[in-house]
């Protein structure tokens, strides 16, 4: 992937819609969305957040997945309105 130089000199550099060019964590999905981290656990086992996966003991969250799955959120909300 081509970088720019500040991104190759912050290691937080986004990429993506704005999002960090890495696998996000919960606590990262919870700041994101401004919601506490457990409304995050809540989600996955509701089925109704972005989708997760399992890495171990680890969940992670690739960036391309939680940006459909707003894009999507907002279009059902469009569509409902």
């Amino acid at each position: 992937m081509s970088r720019t130089s500040s991104a190759q000199s912050d290691p937080r550099a986004t990429l993506r819609g704005g999002l960090p060019d890495r696998y996000l964590t919960p606590d990262d999905i919870a700041e994101i969305f401004e919601v506490p981290k457990e409304t995050v656990y809540q989600w996955r086992r509701k089925r109704v957040g972005p989708p997760g996966f399992r890495i171990g003991k680890y969940i992670r969250y690739d960036p391309t997945d939680v940006l459909a799955h707003v894009a999507e959120r907002k279009s059902t909300d469009q569509n409902a309105a």
